[in-house]
């Protein structure tokens, strides 16, 4: 589900990339595919002016078992939540909480400084932040006049 576009008009430019690139990842994330995927964390996203902020819910995941990776501007985050066990003797068994392998991808804009991303995970959030590049202030070149 895609953000309605006159909502997007108010956003810079690198974060209108970034919402556009991030509303197709995540529709191809919720639709399992090459990747066998058995279902997607749920996340935010949202842009402050030095950084972005990605928060996904993955509780009753081991932290040391989720990987977040960075390759040519896409950044993964991947895991797994193993089923629970179930006891033989249980009856009317109902579960709503997905199980198994899971994977988000985000392509980032080019302002973003790949080297400075951090994660932390408290209380089943995973929060990645990703530092936007120092951007050159415009300076102003003296033309010599001497020949």
């Amino acid at each position: 589900m895609s953000l309605n576009h006159h909502v997007m008009w108010g956003l810079p430019r690198d974060a209108r990339a970034f919402r556009h690139a991030f509303d197709r990842l995540a529709e191809s994330a919720d639709n399992p595919g090459a990747d066998a995927v058995a279902w997607s964390p749920r996340v935010d996203v949202h842009e402050e002016a030095e950084r972005f902020v990605i928060r996904a819910d993955v509780p009753g995941i081991d932290p040391a078992a989720i990987d977040v990776s960075m390759d040519k501007n896409v950044l993964s985050i991947r895991g797994e939540r193993a089923a629970d066990a179930v006891d033989a003797s249980s009856h009317g068994v109902h579960k709503e909480r997905p199980h198994g392998a899971f994977l988000r991808r985000f392509t980032l804009p080019d302002s973003v400084d790949a080297e400075r991303i951090t994660a932390s995970n408290r209380h089943g959030v995973l929060e990645i932040v990703i530092p936007k590049k120092a951007e050159s202030a415009p300076r102003r070149i003296v033309v010599d006049t001497a020949h």
